[in-house]
């Protein structure tokens, strides 16, 4: 099949990394890896940070363009005919505005991954995001949920006859087992993007709990980004245990997971926190924040620890349990890179989409 692809709110060929990004280009993956052909249909982002309203309009109006030239150009032969349109991340402040106008066009499947709906936003300065939202998701034939923590807002908005698919995040894993850890001081590995809001928020947390952890152990931290110095002064009271690694290309970020001993991250906010994943397919045990899709992908007791979201004391009490306890570690360790490999590996996302996708197709034919 020929699968047009939109990312509404960060293209999956954008030259900033993000978890965004990442997750758009292992859905190309895995719809590859499938055996189909993906398009990337457009490059319009949607995103409105700031809730301005003349801009959602001069948006809204362009979207409309847009899909208007994308039909001329399949129209004039420039363009091949998608078999379906399939939209990744679909929230109030990024809303799809051309796919679900493209797909009425064509007569064809229109296609949803990761969805959210804010009721709250009704009204306000996300108004009109917030209904072209819904509009897109009552135009849904399938909505493929890989954060549990959507699903109760979002099949409510759902036609009759559409359907939601939850597909477990997925990685492209190696085939190489986790790396051996040799007895030395306890490496810990926050991985996060140095931006305000929710990632300062967790590396505040962070500062807070690690300040409370007793050991030999040391931190490694990886990224970068314009709070870059309010970071800095979150992680100020274990600023001599701390190695800034800045941003990371995957490649290095791998060796940096197989080199660790114990990923730690708040996770305040989080949808569910690629990082967490990454770990622990590298055979890193986690300690992480319990809030949105985070205990979809860390089994609490199994894979890693979980506590509140920000609850700094109950995370200084769960990273130290693990300090102090190698075996556990490695045994939690061995567990979680066994889990993201029989139910987080992109081949078994690939057939779970690929079943999926035909049969949407089918039917409609």
């Amino acid at each position: 099949m020929r699968i047009a692809f939109h990312s509404p709110l960060k293209t999956p060929d954008s030259p900033v990394p993000s978890g965004d990004r990442r997750v758009a280009r292992l859905l190309i993956r895995a719809l590859s890896h499938a055996g189909h052909t993906v398009d990337l249909a457009s490059r319009m982002r949607t995103r409105d940070g700031r809730g301005d309203v003349t801009r959602q309009a001069r948006l809204a109006e362009l979207g409309t363009r847009l899909a208007a030239r994308y039909m001329r150009s399949i129209s004039a032969g420039r363009r091949p005919r998608p078999d379906l349109w399939f939209t990744y991340h679909l929230y109030y402040k990024a809303p799809d505005l051309i796919g679900p106008l493209v797909a009425d066009a064509l007569g064809i499947p229109y296609v949803v991954a990761e969805a959210s709906v804010a009721h709250k936003r009704a009204g306000g300065p996300w108004d009109q995001g917030h209904r072209a939202t819904l509009a897109a998701l009552a135009r849904a034939d399938l909505v493929i949920g890989l954060n549990p923590h959507d699903r109760p807002l979002v099949t409510p908005c759902l036609s009759a006859g559409a359907r939601y698919l939850d597909l477990p995040p997925f990685l492209e894993i190696d085939g190489s087992p986790p790396a051996s850890r040799p007895v030395r001081p306890v490496e810990l590995l926050a991985v996060g993007m140095m931006r305000t809001g929710d990632k300062l928020a967790s590396y505040r947390v962070l500062g807070a709990a690690l300040a409370l952890v007793p050991g030999d152990w040391r931190l490694t931290v990886v990224g970068d980004g314009p709070a870059r110095a309010e970071v800095e002064l979150a992680l100020a009271s274990v600023a001599k245990r701390i190695t800034w690694r800045g941003a990371l290309d995957a490649a290095d970020l791998e060796a940096t997971y197989r080199a660790a001993d114990l990923l730690v991250w708040p996770a305040v906010n989080e949808a569910f926190g690629m990082a967490l994943l990454e770990a622990q397919a590298a055979g890193l045990p986690v300690v992480a924040g319990d809030g949105g899709g985070v205990s979809a992908i860390v089994r609490h007791g199994e894979t890693g620890l979980l506590t509140p979201v920000g609850d700094a004391a109950a995370f200084a009490a769960a990273v130290a349990t693990l300090v102090a306890d190698r075996d556990r570690r490695l045994r939690l360790g061995a567990n979680a890179a066994a889990v993201v490999r029989a139910r987080h590996a992109l081949p078994a996302a690939a057939a779970t989409l690929d079943t999926a996708l035909r049969a949407l197709v089918e039917g409609s034919r």
